[in-house]
Parts: structure tokens; C-alpha cells; sequence
């Protein structure tokens, strides 16, 4: 099994992008990249804009040689809209390339969602069903691809119990020798999502941790999230790659240095630099203006 982390925090945009090849199986999952559209206070700085760029590019050269697309839930840094935009991965053509021809596993659009999550997915629906080869609904099945398992979890929440974020699945592939579990935005805040990891027994996990970066709003998430990460880590001893929701606070080496046994981020994972851009959004503007600023990676 190949596991090729594609886009996410570390490497300078929002998504959880990955590619898993199993089994002669090539599998897109979460195919969306994106921007904060307001950070501090102000817009993307030009590194984010280049990185949104990139991962983009890479992001279609992946979907080209993908059978299957996952789409865990309707969030715009988690699948690709049919759309023009600036922050988002977007424009109809480039959605054409994502969705055309390929075997579709996406989060059920009328069940356990949200209003907005609910819209999005009609308007995804109705420009992709002419051009996917199938579309399944995933929420809670199993599927055999020629000896590959895809299962995937019930609706579990967006973050904690009660979220107004909605839902979203998580995906489990086994291929016979290796199980991998991506687990989309359920910021390790919720006791279903864990429960549902622990019960699977991955042998590795792609998550992202909690959205400490909010603050006040986020009280209490990072405690949650070291405690529930470090038990999925002593019940499984799955090797674990963290980024996400957790990559956009500064702090994140801290929380890293909590847990039992260190996750790689993405960046990581690629032996490349971690590259938080939207963390320090304030320093980026300033570097630009001229200004002497320091910054944790390469500008």
C-alpha cells in the first residue's frame, strides 16, 4: 500500500487531501484545497496564494490517475465545487478533471447534514452525475473493490457532540496486509469517531486535531484532543500522521509534545518543512510590506 499525503496546514493551505494505492487501487481522498478567507483580520498573504496554487496543481495530477474519489463531507477544503473562486479549489473545468469517469464514495447529501452542507451537496450533485462513472453513498457501508475493502463510518460529528458544523464519514481501507483509517475532521473531539477508530484497530491513521486557533470558542478542545488522541494511540499502536484544524495555531509543536508517541504531520510525513502560512498570516503581510519578521520556515 502506498499512502502519498497530498495537501493540507503543513504544507500551506487548508485541506486533509490524500492518495492511498491499494491493491493496484488508486484511491483520491478529500480532493479539496483552500484559504481562510480572513485570518487576523486579513486576507491571504501571497505565499498562501502560491501554495493554494501548488497544491492545486498537484492535487490534479493525482485525480488523473485515481479509479475513486472520497468526499467525506461538504466542506470546500475537503472536495472540489463546481465553481469559480479565489480561496477554493473551484471552476467547473478543473471539477471536471477531479470528478469525470471515476467511481464516486461521497457523504450522504440528505442524511445526518446540515442546511448548508445540504445545498452544497445538491449543487454537487447536479453537476456531477452526468460526468462520474457511479455514485455511492457511503455513510456507514462497505465496499469490495477487487479485494480491497472501503469501509466507511456512520455520520460522526464535525468536532464535538452537537456540532452546527454537521457531519462527516470517515474511511477505512484494507488491502490484506495494511489497514488505514482517514479520519476527516473529527478534530478528536468526539466519542463516536473515537470509538469507531479503536474498534477498526488501523494499523495508520490520517487526522486532524483540534481547532485551538479559535480560542475562547475552542475551550477545552486541546485538552479533549490530547487525552482521546493518546488513547486511540495505546489501544491500536497506529502510526499516526496529525494536521488539519490543529496546524493553524502556532502552538501546535506544544501539543505534538503532549501526546505518547509523536505524529508526523504532512509535511513531515514528505520530509519537507512544516510551512503553518495561514498561522502567520500577520508576519506574511508584514514580510511583503518590507518588514523584518520571523518566521518558522522559508518565505
Amino acid at each position: 500500500m502506498r499512502i502519498v499525503p497530498l495537501a493540507a496546514e503543513s504544507l500551506g493551505v487548508r485541506s486533509l487531501a490524500t492518495f492511498v494505492e491499494a491493491g493496484g487501487i488508486k484511491i483520491l481522498i478529500d480532493p479539496g484545497v483552500a484559504l481562510g478567507p480572513k485570518r487576523y483580520g486579513l486576507p491571504p498573504a501571497k505565499a498562501e496564494i502560491g501554495a493554494l496554487q501548488q497544491m492545486r496543481r498537484k492535487l490534479q495530477g493525482y485525480a488523473r490517475r485515481s479509479d475513486a474519489v472520497v468526499i467525506s463531507h461538504y466542506h470546500y477544503d475537503h472536495y472540489t465545487p463546481f465553481f469559480e473562486g479565489l480561496y477554493e479549489s473551484s471552476s467547473e473545468s478543473y471539477a471536471r478533471e477531479i470528478y469525470e469517469r471515476k467511481l464516486l464514495f461521497i457523504k450522504h447529501p440528505r442524511e445526518n447534514i446540515n442546511f448548508s452542507q445540504k445545498k452544497r451537496a445538491w449543487v454537487f450533485l447536479k453537476n456531477v452525475e452526468p460526468i462520474a462513472e457511479k455514485i455511492e453513498f457511503a455513510d456507514g457501508k462497505s465496499f469490495d473493490l477487487g479485494g480491497v475493502e472501503l469501509e466507511f463510518s456512520p455520520a460522526v460529528p464535525h468536532g464535538s457532540e452537537g456540532s452546527r458544523l454537521g457531519f462527516v464519514v470517515m474511511t477505512l481501507i484494507d488491502d490484506g496486509s495494511k489497514r488505514v483509517i482517514h479520519a476527516s475532521d473529527i478534530q478528536l473531539l468526539n466519542k463516536k469517531a473515537v470509538e469507531w477508530i479503536i474498534e477498526k484497530v488501523p494499523d495508520f491513521l490520517i487526522t486532524g486535531g483540534p481547532p485551538a486557533y479559535l480560542g475562547k470558542r475552542a475551550e477545552g478542545s486541546w485538552q479533549a484532543g490530547i487525552k482521546n488522541l493518546n488513547e486511540i494511540i495505546r489501544e491500536t499502536g497506529a502510526e499516526i500522521i496529525l494536521d488539519h484544524h490543529i496546524i493553524r495555531d502556532k502552538n501546535y509543536p506544544r501539543f505534538f509534545d503532549e501526546l505518547e508517541e509523536r505524529p508526523k504531520t504532512f509535511a513531515g510525513y514528505l520530509k519537507v518543512e512544516d510551512r503553518p502560512l495561514e498561522a502567520y498570516r500577520r508576519e506574511l503581510h508584514k514580510i511583503e510590506g518590507g518588514d523584518k519578521e520571523e518566521v518558522p520556515f522559508k518565505v
